[in-house]
């Protein structure tokens, strides 16, 4: 398949079996009621996926909380991974990004008015939401990356597969990127290949349709990137993308993303002049790496600026140690989830109606063993 990253380290296959028997023995445990799965009386959806590495779960929440909070009150619940604090939290616009996770930070900023909380235990998180003062109108959660916490029976699992590692082709860790077999896609109510290339052509479709062994209970949606305009990470400005390529610019890519690879091929769509520099997935950044950044983005030629991500932004912001030039320089790529072939109606009716007949009808919101 094109743009293909499917890679196997095939000496780490006997690892990997081990892993495999291990989480087979967890999901049958969960399968026959002995590990038990509990439901809760109000809807909630789950976002996830079943590989390591970045496939697009933040831009996919933020899409369902622009489709639902027009109508409902939403809470996304996040464990808000790397967070330096423990148990629950309800997020505030003032709530520090290293005490709640660089996702959730993201998500309660640009959306203010939506409930955020963090929260290792998904049933306590759940239970805190709905019962507490400050959330008990809670209409709708959506749960982040919650596909393999299987304590909690989400009423809609939508599963999230990266186009370029089809789960078919790759195997579990650690030889491959899978948490799971990919048989555990049978759990999903929706399925959406993430980061697709916007030429896709039809036997692309139907190649990745086969190849998904998609069950006729679940439905298969297919997803773009789509890039907004640049917006400066200090300060006020902004910089339209085709401004890029029109003025030769020289851009440092700056990323602490799953799949660097992916957005360093985006932005080459706009630009020719790119000079990647990555960092672990949800890096911290210290005073060190800023002196890297300095010293790379000041060995470019100009005209140059730095581009990076909304997550990366979240965990930039306050980092000290960066000159004029660089502040002055520093825009942020926000990314929105884009549903092909015209199906974006669909997949919103499929949500919608979900939410509509699960809806709370008033009463304190229950538990039940699944």
């Amino acid at each position: 398949m094109e743009g293909d990253m499917t890679q196997i380290r095939r000496w780490l296959m006997p690892l990997s079996w081990l892993y495999g028997l291990g989480i087979d023995i967890r999901n049958t445990l969960f399968d026959i009621g002995i590990l038990p799965s509990v439901s809760y009386d109000i809807p909630i959806i789950n976002v996830g996926n079943i590989t390591v590495g970045g496939t697009g779960k933040t831009p996919a929440v933020e899409y369902l909380i622009r489709l639902l909070a027009k109508k409902y009150r939403v809470a996304v619940l996040s464990r808000g991974y790397k967070r330096r604090t423990k148990g629950y939290i309800l997020a505030t616009m003032d709530s520090p990004m290293e005490e709640i996770g660089d996702e959730p930070w993201q998500i309660k900023q640009k959306f203010p008015d939506v409930y955020v909380a963090v929260d290792g235990n998904r049933r306590r998180g759940i239970e805190r939401l709905m019962a507490d003062e400050a959330t008990k109108d809670v209409e709708v959660i959506l749960l982040d990356d919650a596909y393999q916490h299987r304590y909690v029976k989400a009423g809609h699992n939508i599963l999230l597969v990266d186009y370029h590692r089809i789960i078919s082709d790759d195997c579990l860790l650690p030889a491959g990127r899978l948490r799971e077999r990919a048989s555990s896609s049978r759990r999903a109510s929706t399925i959406i290949v993430t980061k697709c290339p916007r030429h896709i052509n039809a036997m692309g479709f139907r190649v990745i349709l086969s190849a998904l062994h998609v069950r006729p209970y679940q439905q298969l949606f297919f997803s773009t990137f789509c890039y907004g305009t640049l917006r400066k990470l200090w300060g006020e400005g902004d910089l339209e993308s085709d401004m890029l390529r029109k003025d030769n610019m020289h851009v440092l890519l700056l990323t602490g993303i799953g799949n660097p690879r992916q957005m360093e091929q985006d932005v080459r769509r706009f630009v020719q002049h790119v000079t990647p520099l990555s960092f672990p997935d949800h890096h911290y950044y210290s005073r060190r790496d800023a002196d890297v950044i300095q010293k790379a983005f000041q060995a470019l030629p100009k005209p140059r600026v730095i581009i990076t991500t909304e997550k990366d932004a979240a965990r930039l912001l306050h980092l000290q140690g960066f000159c004029d030039e660089v502040r002055e320089n520093t825009y942020v790529f926000p990314v929105e989830f884009g549903i092909m072939r015209d199906e974006k109606e669909k997949l919103d009716k499929t949500i919608l109606d979900y939410v509509r007949e699960n809806k709370r009808d008033g009463r304190m919101a229950s538990r039940k063993k699944a």
